[in-house]
């Protein structure tokens, strides 16, 4: 089968050149000149690396780069960007990026690293188990969106409760943001009310509190966010 590139970058003379390249490495490689057409691309096609710059319009890189591991955890991500400082690299590689290489690079070295990407990402994917994740009596498998709660409850997540309670756990014991939440798991083009979120919070102490009334995993931080604890 064969590997699919997105290559998410703004400035059209480096995307010409590493597009050529890239093809002529035998790699499909679909573009993205702008973050929400990079979302939009990534959540309705199958792609087997990513490379992304950071300074994007209409959704930055480590925005995209979050959107991205909220589906996909497995997909390698390489950031190509200008920006070269020490805090630059970490904010990348927090956001779910898996190597950095920064501008002006040796497009010899940008084709070795792609490489090492996509075998590593599928030799792991040969042997990765379901992405199960267990907290208190709860279980829940990101893949397959199954989850067991309290009192016996067994059942299916669905796509934005899954991505929701992703987001929430990956970021435990940190407040996440309504804004955040909005931008991450609904887009940029679809903002509801907060009441909206509200509710799928609501929905997950049914799902997994002893006590909804007194949660102990999932708090509402007023005026701010929410906030998950294991």
């Amino acid at each position: 089968m064969d590997k699919r590139v997105l290559l998410v970058e703004d400035e059209v003379h480096l995307i010409d050149v590493i597009k050529l390249n890239l093809e002529l490495e035998g790699y499909v490689v679909k573009v993205a000149n702008d973050g929400k057409l990079a979302i939009d691309l990534f959540t309705s096609q199958r792609f087997d690396l990513v490379v992304l710059d950071l300074m994007l319009p209409t959704v930055d890189g480590i925005t995209v780069c979050e959107s991205i591991r909220l589906s996909n955890e497995s997909v390698p991500i390489l950031i190509l960007s200008a920006k070269s400082s020490g805090s630059d690299r970490i904010s990348g590689l927090k956001a779910g990026a898996d190597d950095y290489l920064v501008k002006p690079f040796n497009l010899e070295e940008l084709l070795l690293r792609v490489k090492v990407l996509i075998k590593r990402s599928s030799s792991m994917s040969e042997q990765k188990e379901l992405s199960k994740v267990a907290f208190g009596i709860n279980e829940v498998n990101f893949q397959t969106f199954e989850f067991s709660g309290v009192n016996g409850q067994q059942g299916m997540l669905s796509e934005r409760e899954n991505k929701l309670l992703k987001l929430l756990m990956d970021k435990k014991d940190q407040v996440v943001s309504r804004d955040q939440i909005l931008e991450l798991v609904w887009g940029v083009d679809v903002y509801p009310s907060t009441r909206t979120i509200d509710n799928y919070v609501l929905n997950f102490r049914k799902y997994f509190e002893e006590n909804p009334r007194s949660p102990k995993h999932f708090h509402s931080i007023r005026g701010i966010g929410y906030k998950f604890k294991s």
